[in-house]
């Protein structure tokens, strides 16, 4: 089968020929139909998950958001039958059966469910990762309808989920843009409100609109001094995360914010909770990117200089 795969850690992605996954008990063989790509795939490559403890095997097939048809079942497993339309993270030990293949192999106890009836498989590949952070922020936050909630790095994957998500929950958004563009596609998507940051500082154009702050911050994007120049914008009592492990506990605690650093949680559940958005048609799954297997090696090199822009999927 083809797949992408580096032959060691920070090794370069290749398009390489690898066997066929072969069943195994308490697993399922899914011909992958499209695999999502997100910025922690080459992550692992280059080594963020050895830590001595998770076993890898190389070559590293790579890619963790995926969805496609089972084609095979092995001993024990009741969740699926041959022929499901699945999608989920396929990420799982030992690191290295990823979903950037024709085929990829998956324990029925990870972070796979059914697919959402309304969107393709393509789509579908582009929700796991960024969909279900989205997800599990907003909640995060605690907030009440009507109340306003900051997202910095809205128009990327996961801001664009989290915008959808609070705004179904009837949250007012104030996502950030880059250009008018975007701020139409974000006011579709239900931002009451975006702000361009190229125009002027973005906490002095908060602080014009919203002169007692905001509710809640998501924040996508920036740095630690960026992250605490925004905490000012949260009023006292409300809740402030960030993706990019920046945040200080004892900073939000002298503020009275709750929140900090942010971790997703994979989970059938979560992956659940998704498609019933998704098939209630409140989330719409943004894909700007759709390539093959061979142009995979690009768009990681592109994604690894900051110079990917919206959701790239694989379709195989």
């Amino acid at each position: 089968m083809k797949a992408i795969a580096v032959s060691e850690f920070k090794g370069t992605p290749t398009l390489m020929d690898l066997p066929k996954p072969a069943i195994r008990p308490g697993t399922v063989l899914i011909k992958v139909q499209a695999a999502g790509m997100n910025p922690f795939d080459w992550k692992m490559t280059d080594g963020i998950m050895n830590n001595g403890k998770t076993p890898h095997q190389f070559p590293l097939i790579m890619g963790v958001d995926g969805a496609g048809v089972i084609e095979e079942v092995g001993e024990g497993v009741t969740r699926f039958k041959k022929g499901d339309l699945v999608y989920g993270q396929f990420i799982h030990m030992p690191i290295g059966e990823g979903s950037y293949a024709e085929y990829a192999i998956v324990p029925e106890k990870s972070g796979l469910t059914i697919a959402p009836m309304r969107i393709q498989p393509e789509e579908a590949a582009a929700v796991p990762t960024s969909g279900m952070t989205a997800l599990q922020m907003v909640e995060k936050l605690k907030l009440q309808k009507g109340d306003a909630v900051l997202i910095n790095g809205a128009t990327g994957g996961v801001g664009s989920f989290a915008t959808q998500i609070a705004a179904a929950k009837g949250l007012k958004v104030i996502a950030t843009v880059g250009d008018e563009d975007d701020a139409k596609r974000m006011h579709r998507l239900g931002a009451a409100v975006t702000i361009n940051y190229k125009k002027a500082p973005l906490a002095d154009q908060v602080k014009a609109k919203f002169p007692h702050g905001v509710d809640g911050l998501l924040d996508l994007i920036g740095n630690k001094e960026k992250f605490e120049q925004n905490l000012d914008l949260v009023k006292e009592g409300g809740g402030a995360l960030t993706t990019q492990f920046v945040a200080d506990d004892e900073v939000l605690k002298a503020k009275k914010l709750h929140g900090g650093n942010f971790e997703t949680e994979g989970s059938p559940a979560a992956l659940d909770q998704l498609s019933r958005l998704i098939d209630q048609g409140q989330i719409k799954v943004p894909v700007e990117n759709k390539i093959r297997l061979e142009d995979a090696p690009a768009a990681i090199a592109a994604s690894r200089e900051g110079k990917a822009t919206g959701k790239t999927v694989i379709v195989m």
